[in-house]
């Protein structure tokens, strides 16, 4: 499964260098020697890179001069899953079940991650918002989540 880590904003100069906006917190998706598939299946493999006001400048060994560069403008950058039991991952939690720790209800599954400055929210089924910070433990398909009193009341 490829997950979205990315997408070309569009070409940077002359010699196939790209302006990359990254959907990811992990920037090393964009280090030297990282592999990347585009939508189409096209796999590019990072030559150099660096930090560019909030995005990154990107150049591919595949893409050689501008006319390369100007054929990706657009494309999405997609990527294996990275393995760290350390981190929840948006595709792991969608379709989790989300029980209360305090008395064991479930609270209903998770249809979608929204992502919020604060905190991201887990969209559950019923319509229900419960901040990512409030997840106590996680287990494959079981998310348990410690709420405030009230959280939940409407």
């Amino acid at each position: 499964m490829l997950l979205e880590v990315g997408r070309v904003d569009k070409p940077h100069g002359i010699r196939g260098e790209l302006v990359v906006s990254l959907s990811t917190n992990r920037t090393e998706r964009v280090a030297v020697g990282s592999r990347l598939t585009t939508k189409a299946g096209r796999t590019l493999t990072v030559a150099s890179s660096k930090p560019h006001q909030t995005r990154w400048i990107v150049r591919f060994e595949e893409v050689p001069d501008r006319a390369a560069a100007d054929v990706l403008h657009g494309e999405l950058l997609l990527a294996e899953p990275i393995d760290d039991p350390e981190e929840l991952w948006v595709h792991e939690l969608i379709g989790a079940v989300v029980v209360d720790a305090a008395d064991g209800r479930e609270l209903g599954r998770v249809a979608t991650v929204e992502d919020n400055p604060a905190s991201d929210l887990l969209v559950l089924d019923g319509g229900a918002l419960i901040p990512l910070r409030f997840v106590v433990s996680s287990e494959v398909g079981r998310l348990t989540v410690d709420l405030p009193e009230g959280l939940l009341d409407l």
